[in-house]
């Protein structure tokens, strides 16, 4: 399958994401939007992954440029974790370790269907200095292969004005705990 909008669904999708730009500039000081739309355009693959991220609930939101590569850095920027990933555990391999009450996916496969990336702790504390997010959710982030070779993983909130991370069973999922994914375009 061809991971590619139609031009009317594009549009819309533009639309939306202009609208964030410029209503959030404390996110992307100094960065144009012309330029952010002519990168998109050159990406059909990419600007599917926006779009899935948005339809997920992520409204994602540029939040850096990377100068070296030229590449404008875009990650969910919703109030908490993004509806539409929520309810899951952290891994395939957690997943399938759930006799019963098997959730529907995990953060990993999923972040790899959308094609963008599940946020590491360093990039999540870097959010938040943008914002205040997952003041009521969680968001996993990017587990080290030592605590997931023991079947832990990790995931990221906010309470009390401080970020907190956290560890748990990959294989356990909650209703407000979900991810958070970048996109590098």
């Amino acid at each position: 399958m061809e991971k590619k909008l139609p031009p009317s669904q594009r549009e819309e999708l533009f639309k939306i994401l202009k609208a964030r730009f410029e209503k959030n500039m404390s996110r992307h000081k100094g960065v144009e939007w012309a330029k952010v739309q002519t990168r998109l355009e050159a990406s059909a693959k990419k600007i599917w992954s926006l779009n899935e991220m948005e339809m997920t609930g992520g409204e994602p939101d540029v939040i850096g440029h990377d100068k070296k590569t030229g590449e404008y850095i875009f990650c969910d920027c919703s109030a908490e974790s993004p509806k539409g990933r929520r309810s899951i555990c952290y891994d395939h391999k957690a997943q399938a370790s759930r006799k019963e009450h098997q959730p529907a996916n995990n953060a990993v496969d999923m972040a790899a269907e959308i094609g963008i990336e599940i946020l590491t702790e360093e990039q999540y504390r870097e959010l938040q200095q943008l914002g205040n997010f997952d003041t009521k959710t969680s968001s996993w982030v990017q587990t080290p292969a030592a605590i997931r070779k023991l079947d832990g993983a990790l995931f990221c909130d906010r309470r009390y004005d401080h970020v907190f991370l956290y560890h748990n069973g990959a294989q356990s999922y909650y209703a407000a705990r979900g991810f958070r994914g970048l996109l590098r375009i």
